[in-house]
């Protein structure tokens, strides 16, 4: 592999300038600079264009297969298709992998790391691709990671209540104005008052979203599950090493433009206590323990937007089950749900080609 001349791996953020890519270049701009070159790649209609990263300007260049020519570590945050084109492509011109897209998850050589849990994973990349997993997913496994490493999960039971930026752009701005739309109205009180308001330009949500909750998030698989329900299901399996574990996701599109926000209730392998459950979570990296209900203290997404951590609240043993605790948790999922933990992944792998 090639590395700039100040000895430190050179780096490619793909999809520079999506979303997720402008949380990624401030994320660049605020962790320690381990990076030598970085190279801002995207589709040709944005070529020429100017981003700040590390307070200075780079040229985004085209997505082509010389853009990886001396790169060592490649982010990818583009849709699965271009992931599963271009991946590949520069895994094969020497560059490890970070991708963010769905593509490649579930694939049996490309493990799928979440570095407060697994880190160990990122060392083993069979196709030179390392995969970050699911916003979702990422929302709720540090807390339950560190919760499974000390009693051992056995099954999870977990409603997500998801914000319209996992969406994409068109889901915040699908919010925003179905809100300039019903506000200071008396709307949302009698059936179908929403939707003739609203009409039929719901964005990519089957429903109104404004004064609303849509039971749904993805699209159709078997049996009236979700893709995003199945992917909450797959992933936690497989970050975990827990291959049959139990788990029943239902996703909810609520009125939030940034942070999901799940209820957990999660078994374990014997009895659990609250004061080990909060102690575990206080130390745990990446996490953010919010609990204290008799004086309004528990996570919101209002509390946990543009931050780091996993905030973890309602922290209760299961009234029916003294194995079972019960949790509310929030996360960014821009920041911890996609461009941090891909950040995260890339930074272990630096410090794996330069040996520390």
């Amino acid at each position: 592999m090639a590395q700039a001349r100040s000895g430190r791996p050179t780096l490619a953020v793909v999809g520079a300038t999506g979303a997720v890519g402008t949380v990624m270049l401030q994320i660049l701009s605020q962790h320690a600079d381990i990076w030598g070159e970085i190279r801002l790649i995207a589709s040709p209609r944005s070529v020429g264009r100017k981003l700040t990263v590390r307070g200075e300007e780079v040229e985004v260049v085209a997505l082509a297969e010389a853009a990886f020519d001396g790169i060592d570590v490649a982010m990818f945050d583009v849709p699965d298709e271009v992931a599963l084109k271009w991946a590949p492509v520069a895994a094969g011109r020497g560059a490890v992998v970070i991708d963010n897209s769905g593509a490649f998850r579930m694939d049996p050589d490309v493990p799928l790391v979440v570095p407060e849990v697994n880190p160990h994973r990122a060392r083993v990349r069979p196709r030179g691709i390392v995969a970050s997993p699911n916003c979702t997913t990422l929302s709720m496994i540090v807390a339950l990671g560190a919760l499974h490493a000390e009693f051992g999960l056995r099954e999870l039971v977990v409603t997500a209540f998801q914000a319209v930026s996992g969406a994409g752009h068109a889901g915040v701005i699908a919010l925003r104005r179905q809100l300039s739309l019903v506000a200071g109205t008396e709307l949302g009180t009698s059936p179908g008052d929403l939707r003739r308001a609203v009409g039929d330009d719901t964005g990519p949500f089957p429903e109104p979203v404004a004064l609303n909750v849509v039971p749904w998030a993805g699209s159709l698989h078997e049996n009236g599950w979700s893709s995003e329900e199945m992917k909450v299901r797959d992933e936690s399996r497989k970050i975990l090493g827990l291959p049959h574990l139990p788990v029943a996701a239902t996703c909810v599109r609520v009125p939030v433009v940034t942070t999901h926000s799940l209820t957990v209730h999660a078994r374990f392998e014997g009895d659990v206590s609250v004061d080990g459950a909060r102690e575990i979570l206080a130390t745990a990296p990446g996490v953010v323990l919010f609990d204290d209900p008799a004086a309004g203290e528990f996570p919101t997404p209002a509390d946990a937007v543009g931050t780091d951590p996993t905030w973890v609240g309602r922290v209760r043993r299961a009234l029916d089950d003294p194995t079972a605790l019960e949790l509310f948790v929030c996360g960014d999922n821009l920041r911890k749900g996609a461009a941090l933990n891909t950040a995260q992944i890339a930074e272990l792998v630096a410090e794996e080609l330069t040996g520390r």
